[in-house]
């Protein structure tokens, strides 16, 4: 079975060099490593260093979205049966990682299978929450001893997908341009069909978002705040919008009522209309444009 990468930079020349040596130090053969660069500090150099590597120079800042969904096409048309999906920060836990999610497909007959991601220098936490009997966890072992999660995961970092799946169900939405392509790409999967789910068995490294995670009203309901103001126009924007796309009611009731609840216990008035006004645009299908216009 033939694997082609897929995968994303922008200026993180450091942590690229780091992919793609852990990459092709694999026990799997990897044929084809299908590489975006749309960073303001061209990363063609790296790349060369590998034969491997078939590098594509973005003059525009496609985003993960864009990227990953460039990267993603460029990799199926290579002719491979599979596309391992990586981002330029995230990097494959041991040797056998790629063999592990292959082999687990393979018994499992999964059109698609994403591996646990976790914190680097932190093996034992999830760099992204799962909710376990209603209850949000970073703890690796807990979703060790579940073992495998049906129709679920953290895409797209390590995620292992059969090319015929982008056949079916599309690629990354450019327009999502960050945060919120994985959700949008999860949903297409679930309603295709397709068969998919985590195995704890194997990870991949990439840096945590536990700073994000915000409880409101206890351990059952929380929302996600992101850092830096970039990051929280796209986030809530692209909530509202996959929210009007998949007449999401349970998840407007819980970011309505989430999002409400964190602000006013802050007393954070501020941060309440910049929600407000960037989760409405989404709701309205709005505020699609290139990066360049976008107003945060």
């Amino acid at each position: 079975m033939r694997v082609a990468v897929a995968a994303v930079t922008f200026d993180r020349h450091k942590e690229l060099a780091v992919l793609l040596d852990s990459i092709n130090a694999q026990s799997a053969t990897v044929d084809t490593i299908c590489l975006v660069d749309s960073g303001t500090n061209p990363a063609r150099d790296i790349a060369e260093r590998h034969p491997n590597v078939d590098y594509v120079r973005s003059e525009a800042n496609l985003g993960g979205a864009g990227g990953f969904a460039l990267a993603a096409l460029k990799a199926v048309a290579s002719g491979a049966d599979w596309i391992w999906m990586m981002d330029d920060d995230a990097e494959p836990g041991d040797p056998e990682c790629l063999a592990t999610l292959l082999r687990e497909a393979e018994s499992r007959n999964l059109e698609a299978v994403v591996p646990l991601v976790v914190a680097p220098g932190h093996p034992d936490r999830l760099s992204f929450f799962f909710r376990i009997d209603g209850k949000v966890t970073h703890d690796r072992s807990e979703l060790e001893r579940v073992g495998f999660l049906p129709d679920d995961g953290h895409f797209f970092n390590g995620a292992l997908i059969r090319s015929d799946v982008f056949f079916k169900v599309g690629l990354p939405d450019i327009r999502l341009f960050i945060r919120g392509d994985e959700v949008d790409f999860t949903i297409r999967l679930r309603k295709a069909g397709i068969r998919f789910g985590t195995v704890t068995t194997t990870a991949v490294t990439h840096p945590h978002a536990f700073t994000e995670t915000k409880h409101v009203f206890g351990a059952r309901w929380h929302v996600i705040v992101p850092e830096s103001a970039f990051k929280r126009y796209y986030y809530y924007r692209n909530r509202g919008y996959l929210i009007r796309r998949y007449f999401r009611v349970r998840s407007l009731v819980a970011d309505v009522g989430g999002y409400l609840g964190y602000f006013l216990q802050r007393r954070d008035l501020p941060g309440l209309v910049s929600w407000a006004r960037s989760f409405t645009t989404g709701l309205r299908a709005k505020g699609f444009a290139p990066l360049e216009d976008q107003k945060f």
